[in-house]
């Protein structure tokens, strides 16, 4: 028996990937995140599968489940959004898998940011732009970050930032970037990339607050910032293909 935590992706059923759908497919338990991932992910399951969405159960609900299963030795797809390794919670079920002796496996999907990336037709390492990206999310109520991990720090980069569960907290992320990044400095709020109803909303630091109220988004929504967001024409041509810039699978042609 095995429990497969499984990145449905952000939201677009088509972007699940085929090892995903298999699994999917033959598990006769499946427990879902509902409030993030789109029942459609979930409708390749057995027609007698036991599908539970997880949005209302706890931890301790959702581990129950999988007891059931493994002393039936049924094998359970776990299934969340995005990919499971980034604020997927998983950390917290391994514990209790690995406590009691439980097999696992996970099964990595596209992350908000990339499909976002997708949506908007670019990329996100421009360069001499911007070659790094920044995952992070705010404090919350429930969950603090590490000392250091702070918006501040990050800011001092001045690297993309991809922020995470964090569209309420638009006023304090103006607040401690605009000294970094300057009020012009290109956002881009993703709501709900990749689903049917999907929105982007562009402005700058100075003005995304407003544009997000106007347009009433209260949560998931993806906060991108940086220069490789903005309209971004002058800049060098990566080597990677550069003739004058050999490699080892595109050797310097001897004349």
């Amino acid at each position: 028996m095995t429990v497969y935590f499984i990145g449905a992706g952000p939201g677009d059923p088509d972007l699940l990937t085929l090892k995903a759908q298999r699994i999917i497919s033959r598990c006769p338990v499946c427990l879902y995140a509902g409030s993030l991932v789109p029942e459609a992910v979930v409708g390749e399951a057995p027609a007698d599968a036991r599908v539970m969405d997880t949005a209302p159960m706890t931890l301790e609900d959702t581990h129950a489940e999988i007891l059931t299963a493994h002393k039936a030795g049924q094998d359970v797809a776990r299934v969340h959004s995005g990919d499971p390794s980034l604020y997927g919670a998983i950390a917290e079920q391994i514990r209790l898998l690995r406590r009691d002796g439980i097999d696992y496996e996970i099964i990595p999907g596209v992350p908000a940011y990339a499909a976002a990336a997708a949506a908007l037709g670019q990329e996100l390492t421009i360069p001499e732009i911007g070659q790094s990206i920044v995952l992070t999310r705010m404090s919350m109520k429930s969950t603090s970050m590490p000392a250091g991990e702070t918006l501040e720090n990050f800011a001092k980069t001045g690297t993309t930032l991809a922020i995470h569960l964090a569209i309420r907290n638009l006023r304090e992320i103006e607040r401690q970037l605009i000294p970094y990044y300057g009020e012009d400095c290109p956002v881009v709020v993703a709501y709900r990339a990749s689903w049917p109803d999907q929105l982007f909303i562009r402005g700058t630091l100075s003005d995304i607050r407003e544009k997000v109220r106007a347009a009433k988004i209260t949560r998931t929504a993806l906060i991108m910032v940086g220069p490789v967001l903005g309209k971004v024409k002058d800049f060098k041509d990566s080597a990677l293909y550069d003739p004058a810039t050999p490699h080892v699978l595109r050797p310097k042609v001897k004349t």
